[in-house]
C-alpha cells in the first residue's frame, strides 16, 4: 500500500469554490487560499441563526499506545462514509502542530484512505493560524517585559509573572531561560520559559471564543502576572487585547478543506488534549452544525482526556449537545494494554487481549456517565482473529454496546459504512446528555470527581504550593470556572506505565494555574510538561522535498 503522503498526492481534488458552493456558501462567505483551501466567514453563523443544527457525533478513544488506534482515520473515514450513504456530512478537526509533525506523533490528517487533504499544507503552515496565535501571545510578553523596563508602572513583581513565550515546535532547550541579559537597556532581568503554542492560552481562548469580540474579552481577562502585593495584573492591564485581536483576525475564521473523497472538512484551532483542553474550535463546529446533517468532530487522546473535557469545557461553552460517541481502539492496542510485547502484537493472544479490554470497558462505562449513546469502532488489521474479534464483541455487548469494525484506512468511506449506519441509528435515539459537574461545584470538587469518577483514583492530594494557589484563585473569583486536567494520555493515572485500568492509586496535583481568558482552570499532574522535547530520532530527519515539489516522509 502507497504512503499516506503517495496517496495525498494522488488524490483528485475539487476547486475550494465547489466544495464551498456545495455547503450554500456564497462567494462573498468565503475566502480562497489558494485552490484547495479556503477561510470561511463568521457571517455565515448570523445568516444562518434560524436553521436547525445538525447532529453532532464525537469521535474519541481509549487510551493511545504504540501500536496505533486511528481516531482521526476514523472520523474522517466516518464523514466519508454517512456522504456515501445519502447524508450531508462534515468532518471537523483540530490543526496539527508542527511539533509532534517534526518529533515522533507525525500529522494529524487522517491515514491511508480516510485523509483530509491537501495533507502537505495541513501538516505544515497551512493558513498560517499557529503563527498568528503564536504571534499575539509573543506581543503580550513583549508589552509585559516592556512595561518592566519603562519604569513599572503597574507594581509588577519580576518574580510573579507568570505569561511565558511559545513556539509551534518541540525544543526541550527553551523550557528554563533568562531574558533581559546584557546591557542597561536590553530589559529586566528575570527567569522565564517557552512553552508549545498549543498549550498556549491564546489558542484555548479562539477555540472557545464565539466570535472576533468575545475573543478579545477573553484576552482582555488574561492573567499574566502579579504585583508585590499579590494583585492579578491581565493583558487589559498592559493595553493588549486590541492588538492581539488584529493579529487573530483572519486566524479567527475557520479553515475549509476536504477530505480525498471530497468530502468538507473544516479545520481550525488545535490545543492538546493532555496540556489543554483538545478540541477543535466552538466557531467551526457551530458554523459545521449550520451546514451539515451530520458533523463528526474529534476529541483529542484518550477519552479520560479529550472526550470528559469536550463534555464539561466546550459543550457548555458552545452551547452544544452530541448526539453520539464513536469510540475507537484496535485489538492490537488493547493486546498491549494487556502486557503483550509490541513485537508480538500480530500473534493471537486472549489472554493478553482479555486483560486489555478492561481499558476499552472503563471509557464506556465513563461515557454511559454523561448520558450519550455509544458504538466502538474497531480498526481492523489483517492480524487480527476472528476469536480476538468476538471476545471484544462480547465484553461490549456485556455493557449493551454494540462493535462495529472499520477498514476506512485501506477502502475509505466504503469501509465504514457498517460504523455509519450504526451512527445514524445512535442519533436517532434520544441524548441524555449531562455533564459531569457544574459551576456551583468547586474547584476541588470538580478535580475529584474526575479523578474518581473518570480516573478510578482512590482519591486526590493537592501539593502545598497547590493548597495556596486552591485558596487564591477562589478568592479572585475563579472557583465557577471549569477544569482542565493536564495529565499524561497514556493511563487513566498520572503514572504512564499503569496501563489497562489501573486501581489502587491516587492522583497528585501539583498547580493549579487560572486561565481567565480560555475560561478554566489547569490542575497540572504528575510530570506533565507544557513544552515537549524531540525523541531520539525525529521523524524530521526523514522529511525531503525534491527539486519539482514532491514531499517524502510527511505523515
Amino acid at each position: 500500500m502507497k504512503s499516506d503522503i503517495e496517496i495525498a498526492q494522488g488524490a483528485t481534488l475539487r476547486p475550494i469554490g465547489e466544495i464551498a458552493a456545495g455547503l450554500g456558501l456564497s462567494e462573498a462567505e468565503y475566502s480562497p487560499y489558494g485552490h484547495d483551501k479556503a477561510k470561511i466567514s463568521l457571517s455565515v453563523l448570523d445568516r444562518l441563526a434560524d436553521r436547525p443544527d445538525g447532529r453532532l457525533v464525537l469521535c474519541t478513544a481509549i487510551n493511545p499506545t504504540a501500536a496505533g488506534e486511528g481516531k482521526t482515520t476514523t472520523n474522517v473515514g466516518l464523514s466519508m462514509a454517512l456522504n456515501r450513504l445519502g447524508h450531508r456530512a462534515i468532518t471537523t478537526l483540530r490543526e496539527p502542530s508542527l511539533g509532534p509533525s517534526f518529533g515522533m506523533k507525525g500529522g494529524a490528517a487522517g491515514g491511508g484512505h480516510a485523509q483530509v487533504v491537501p495533507m502537505d499544507d495541513i501538516n505544515l503552515h497551512f493558513t498560517g493560524d499557529f503563527h498568528a496565535i503564536t504571534s499575539a501571545h509573543n506581543l503580550l510578553a513583549a508589552l509585559l517585559d516592556n512595561s518592566l523596563h519603562q519604569g513599572n508602572p503597574l507594581g509588577i513583581n519580576p518574580k510573579r509573572v507568570t505569561w511565558p513565550r511559545v513556539l509551534d515546535m518541540n525544543d526541550r532547550a527553551l523550557r528554563n531561560v533568562v531574558i533581559g541579559l546584557g546591557k542597561v537597556g536590553d530589559g529586566v532581568v528575570r527567569e522565564s520559559g517557552f512553552e508549545i503554542t498549543v498549550a498556549s492560552e491564546i489558542m484555548a481562548a479562539l477555540c472557545l471564543a464565539t466570535g472576533l469580540e468575545d475573543l478579545k474579552e477573553r484576552f482582555g481577562r488574561i492573567v499574566v502576572a502579579q504585583t508585590y502585593d499579590r494583585r492579578p495584573v491581565t493583558a487589559a492591564d498592559l493595553g493588549a487585547p486590541g492588538a492581539m485581536a488584529l493579529l487573530m483576525k483572519d486566524a479567527v475564521r475557520p479553515n475549509l478543506v476536504q477530505t480525498l473523497e471530497n468530502t468538507p472538512a473544516i479545520i481550525h484551532g488545535g490545543p492538546f488534549a493532555n496540556i489543554a483542553h483538545g478540541n477543535n474550535s466552538i466557531l467551526a463546529t457551530r458554523t459545521a452544525l449550520k451546514l451539515a446533517d451530520y458533523v463528526v468532530t474529534e476529541a483529542g487522546f484518550g477519552a479520560d482526556l479529550g472526550a470528559e473535557k469536550f463534555f464539561d469545557i466546550v459543550c457548555p461553552a458552545g452551547g452544544l449537545t452530541p448526539s453520539a460517541v464513536v469510540l475507537v481502539a484496535t485489538v492490537r492496542a488493547l493486546k498491549l494494554n494487556g502486557g503483550r510485547d509490541r513485537k508480538e502484537l500480530a500473534e493471537e493472544d486472549l489472554d493478553a487481549l482479555g486483560r486489555g479490554v478492561v481499558n476499552l470497558e472503563q471509557h464506556l462505562e465513563n461515557l454511559a456517565l454523561f448520558g450519550v449513546p455509544a458504538v466502538v469502532a474497531l480498526n481492523r488489521f489483517p492480524t487480527d482473529t476472528d476469536a480476538e474479534l468476538d471476545l471484544v464483541r462480547r465484553r461490549c455487548a456485556e455493557l449493551g454496546v454494540d462493535v462495529e469494525l472499520s477498514e476506512v484506512f485501506t477502502r475509505g468511506g466504503e469501509g465504514g459504512e457498517s460504523l455509519a449506519r450504526k451512527v445514524v441509528e445512535l442519533c436517532e435515539q434520544d441524548s441524555t446528555f449531562t455533564p459531569l459537574y457544574g459551576p456551583q461545584d468547586g474547584v476541588l470538587e470538580k478535580i475529584e470527581r474526575i479523578a474518581t469518577r473518570i480516573y478510578r483514583a482512590d482519591g486526590v492530594d493537592l501539593t502545598g504550593p497547590a493548597r495556596t494557589q486552591l485558596a487564591q484563585l477562589e478568592a479572585q473569583g475563579h472557583g465557577a470556572l471549569p477544569v482542565c486536567m493536564a495529565k499524561t494520555q497514556y493511563s487513566f493515572s498520572d503514572d504512564p506505565a499503569l496501563l489497562g485500568a489501573p486501581r489502587g492509586f491516587r492522583i497528585t496535583v501539583r498547580e493549579l494555574v487560572v486561565n481567565a481568558g480560555a475560561g478554566f482552570v489547569v490542575a497540572l499532574t504528575g510530570d506533565i510538561m507544557r513544552m515537549p522535547g524531540l525523541p531520539k530520532v525525529p521523524a524530521a530527519v526523514g522529511m525531503d522535498i525534491a527539486g519539482d515539489g514532491t514531499i517524502t516522509g510527511l505523515s
